[in-house]
């Protein structure tokens, strides 16, 4: 019997190390990560970002977890998903292009880590909004609340906190 991929998302506000957690999570289980493919988008606009570019981190970020997947160890870590789309739309134009809202009861995850706003802001060019993490953080628990998804919260220092992710994965796994 061949094991179905689960697919863990790491989410959260700004600078709560879901590019460092997913990386760590990956290595510890011999798996691949999806890196956040706003990133690399974002890296390369030479204006501020507009509509098109969400639809078009949209769609990059669940092709690029889909050409991943080919490659993972019955575990795919994501470093974010599209749903942060919705989240920076909803904030930034008033709402969430309806390919993203439709989108989004269709393509679940297994397991949601949402990382918490305890470790100290890391200033980065890409990083907007210091002053806004505990507004974003309530944003994160409605939205993923709405989607009704099984979610843990993650936090500690950088050890503590991938021990407390490894130990929920671990949890997680064993009723798979």
């Amino acid at each position: 019997m061949e094991l179905s991929l689960i697919r863990i998302a790491i989410v959260g506000p700004e600078s709560t190390g879901k590019s460092t957690i997913s990386e760590q999570l990956a290595n510890h289980y011999q798996t691949v990560w999806v890196p956040e493919y706003a990133r690399g988008y974002c890296e390369k606009l030479t204006a501020p970002c507009t509509w098109e570019d969400e639809i078009n981190m949209f769609r990059g970020q669940l092709e690029l977890e889909e050409q991943m997947a080919a490659n993972a160890n019955r575990l795919l870590i994501c470093d974010t998903t599209f749903i942060t789309v919705k989240i920076w739309s909803d904030h930034m134009f008033g709402s969430a292009p309806q390919e993203v809202l439709d989108k989004l009861p269709q393509h679940s995850y297994d397991l949601y880590l949402l990382m918490n706003i305890d470790l100290p802001w890391e200033e980065d060019p890409l990083r907007d909004f210091p002053d806004m993490r505990e507004h974003f953080m309530e944003v994160w628990h409605t939205e993923l609340r709405s989607l009704n998804a099984n979610y843990s919260l993650i936090s500690g220092s950088d050890v503590e906190r991938l021990q407390n992710a490894i130990q929920c994965i671990d949890s997680f796994m064993i009723n798979k």
